[in-house]
């Protein structure tokens, strides 16, 4: 699932492709709002949310989409066909641009008074203006006893997060991830971390924890199951965290990283 930051890229360039512009064509795909027809408005601006996405438009409205595992926003020509076999579900378009959602996760159309419907639960943006560290300590410290694993991805502690972030987070804390959040200290330095690691892959594609942005050597352990710790040289563990049908994929060094 795309995380924070790619979804952050995304609003920009949903910006810079829509804010500002009238809409000529809005088409949503999906039988809930199939005849909703925002044509003839212009596209105040789009921002993230963590891993969702608010377009707001006038009239008070907002278009609410979460690209999940597999959606994507597609900027392109006006006119421009979408290439054979994908499932749009959105697409709005002005005069220049149009932005083709694919195989979005959840397409809503609110009232931008009534977005708290929709992202009122997430907690702390690490993205965003109103990032507080300190809500979100006070967030993970409220389940003292859940493993760190599984409170990192839990989107009301903290927004934007994912598999990837977490393990790389937890690596270089040097933090088993089934250790218990009241066990750890400094959470502070923890979530500050992963504000830090996001923060640094905002301006280009791909996640790169390392500073090398070689394909081979962007991360520390996400991705390298199996391989030798860039550290200890310890082989990077693989498995599962959460309950089903919640469980994600873990990646860990148990040399770096000790129970």
């Amino acid at each position: 699932m795309p995380e924070g930051d790619a979804v952050y890229r995304t609003a920009a360039r949903l910006r810079g492709a829509l804010d500002g512009r009238v809409l000529t064509r809005s088409d949503f795909r999906v039988p809930r709002h199939a005849t909703a027809d925002l044509t003839g408005r212009a596209v105040v601006t789009t921002l993230s949310r963590g891993k969702h996405l608010l377009t707001r438009v006038e009239g008070d409205l907002t278009v609410h989409t979460h690209l999940r595992m597999d959606g994507s926003w597609r900027i392109m020509p006006t006119g421009r066909r979408t290439a054979p076999g994908d499932l749009v579900r959105l697409i709005l378009a002005n005069e220049r641009w149009q932005a083709v959602g694919v195989r979005l996760g959840m397409v809503d159309l609110v009232r931008t008074g009534d977005e708290g419907r929709l992202v009122g639960h997430l907690g702390p943006d690490l993205l965003g203006p109103d990032w507080d560290p300190d809500e979100a300590v006070r967030r993970l410290r409220v389940s003292p006893g859940r493993t760190i694993g599984e409170a990192l991805l839990d989107q009301r502690n903290l927004a934007g997060i994912g598999t990837i972030y977490r393990a790389e987070t937890l690596f270089l804390r040097g933090i088993w991830p089934w250790r218990r959040v009241g066990e750890i200290e400094d959470l502070a330095g923890l979530v500050s971390l992963a504000q830090r690691l996001l923060e640094a892959n905002t301006s280009h594609a791909g996640t790169v924890t390392t500073g090398d942005r070689r394909p081979a050597n962007q991360t520390w352990v996400y991705g390298r199951a199996g391989r030798p710790c860039r550290r200890c040289g310890t082989r990077i563990s693989r498995g599962e965290m959460g309950t089903q049908p919640q469980e994600r994929l873990i990646l860990w060094c148990a040399g770096c990283q000790r129970g």
